[in-house]
C-alpha cells in the first residue's frame, strides 16, 4: 500500500506574503492619516483665509470710521457715510423672534411624533417637515412678500396694533401703521425656515432616550408631560442645543428670504411692525451697487461683524455643552 505525501508549507514563502500583506496595511494607513491630516489642514486654510480677506478688504471702513461704524444709524452711499448699527440690531431682533417662536414650536412637533402620534401620522407628518427644510429661501421669500405680509397686513397687525394702544411698552413695541412686511414678519418667516431642522434633530435624539427610562418613569406614576420634562428632555439636551444653535445659525445669515420681507429700511424703531434691514438683507441689496472703496468696504465690514456674531453664537454654544457634560459627568 503506498503512502501518501504530505505537502510541507513553505515557511519562507508564507513569511514574505505576511510581510508583504502587513506592508500595504502600513501603506493604506499611513495614506489614509496623511489624507484626513491634509483635510483637516485644508479647513483651517480656509477658514483663515476667508477671515483674513474679511479682515484686509474693511479695512478702509474700519480707518474711516472706526469704532463709529457699530454705533452710527447713518447709512449715506452719496456722502459715504455709514454706519452698521441698524443691520446689526435687525439681524439680532429678527433671529430672537425667530427663535422665540421656532424653538417652542419645533420641541411641540418632535414631542409629537415621538410620544403621542399615533404610528399612521408619525411618517407622513415627519417627511412633511423634512420638505420645509428642502424648499429654497427665495421661494419662502416670494411667498412671504405676495401671500403671508398682505394677509399678516389685513388682518393680523391691525389686531396687535389695537389690541395694545393701551399697554405701556407693548404699544410702543406693536406700533402702526401696518405695513404687512417689516422685522415681525421676517421673524416669522425665519420661524418656519429653522422649523424644520430644529424639529428633525429633536426629534432624532428623542428616539435615542431607552425605553426602559421612559417606562420606568411611567411605571412610578409620572405622567406623559412629567417623563418628557424629566427624563427625556434632560437626557438629550445636549442634542437639543445643538438643533436649536443649527437653527439660529441658519436664522442670522439666512438673505434672500428676510429681503424680500422685511423693508430694507436702515432705521432703528421700537415697534417690529416697522421695517428694517438685516446685515446680510443689505450686503445682498447694495453689493452690486457699491461704488468706491470705502462703499465696498463697509460692506465688508458688515461681513465681518456676521462672521464674528455666528463665531460667538457657536463658541457660547459650545461652552454651554461643555458645562453641561461637566455637570453630568460629576
Amino acid at each position: 500500500m503506498a503512502l501518501q505525501s504530505v505537502p510541507i508549507p513553505n515557511l519562507a514563502k508564507e513569511r514574505a506574503d505576511r510581510t508583504r500583506t502587513l506592508r500595504r496595511f502600513r501603506i493604506g494607513d499611513s495614506t489614509f492619516r496623511i489624507m484626513t491630516q491634509c483635510s483637516a489642514i485644508a479647513v483651517l486654510v480656509l477658514l483663515a483665509g476667508v477671515m483674513l480677506s474679511l479682515v484686509l478688504g474693511s479695512l478702509p471702513a474700519w480707518k474711516a470710521f472706526g469704532f463709529g461704524f457699530f454705533t452710527s444709524e447713518s447709512w449715506n452711499p452719496v456722502t459715504e457715510k455709514f454706519g452698521a448699527l441698524p443691520a446689526i440690531y435687525g439681524t439680532v431682533l429678527t433671529s430672537f423672534i425667530a427663535m422665540l417662536i421656532g424653538v417652542p414650536v419645533s420641541l411641540g412637533i418632535a414631542i409629537f411624533l415621538t410620544e403621542i402620534s399615533p404610528e399612521r401620522l408619525r411618517r407622513p407628518i415627519g417627511i412633511a417637515v423634512e420638505l420645509l427644510a428642502g424648499i429654497p429661501s427665495i421661494i419662502y421669500g416670494i411667498w412671504g412678500l405676495f401671500v403671508f405680509a398682505p394677509w399678516f397686513q389685513a388682518h393680523v397687525q391691525p389686531l396687535f396694533i389695537d389690541g395694545f394702544a393701551n399697554v405701556p411698552v407693548l404699544n410702543q413695541l406693536f406700533a402702526g401703521p401696518p405695513y404687512g412686511i417689516g422685522m415681525l414678519t421676517a421673524g416669522l418667516i425665519l420661524a418656519i425656515m429653522v422649523l424644520p431642522f430644529i424639529t428633525s434633530i429633536t426629534r432624532e435624539v428623542f428616539e435615542t432616550v431607552p425605553p426602559v427610562l421612559k417606562e420606568a418613569a411611567y411605571g412610578i406614576g409620572c405622567t406623559r408631560w412629567e417623563v418628557m420634562r424629566r427624563v427625556v428632555i434632560p437626557y438629550t439636551r445636549v442634542g437639543i442645543i445643538g438643533g436649536v444653535m443649527l437653527g439660529l445659525g441658519r436664522a442670522l445669515g439666512e438673505t434672500m428670504a428676510v429681503t424680500f420681507v422685511i423693508g430694507n429700511a436702515h432705521r432703528i424703531v421700537p415697534s417690529i411692525l416697522a421695517p428694517g434691514t438685516t446685515i446680510s438683507a443689505t450686503i445682498a441689496n447694495e453689493f452690486t451697487e457699491a461704488v468706491g472703496d470705502l462703499y465696498t468696504s463697509s460692506l465688508v465690514a458688515l461681513g465681518l461683524i456676521l462672521f464674528f456674531i455666528t463665531f460667538i453664537v457657536l463658541a457660547a454654544a459650545r461652552l454651554m455643552l461643555m458645562r453641561i457634560e461637566k455637570k453630568a459627568g460629576t
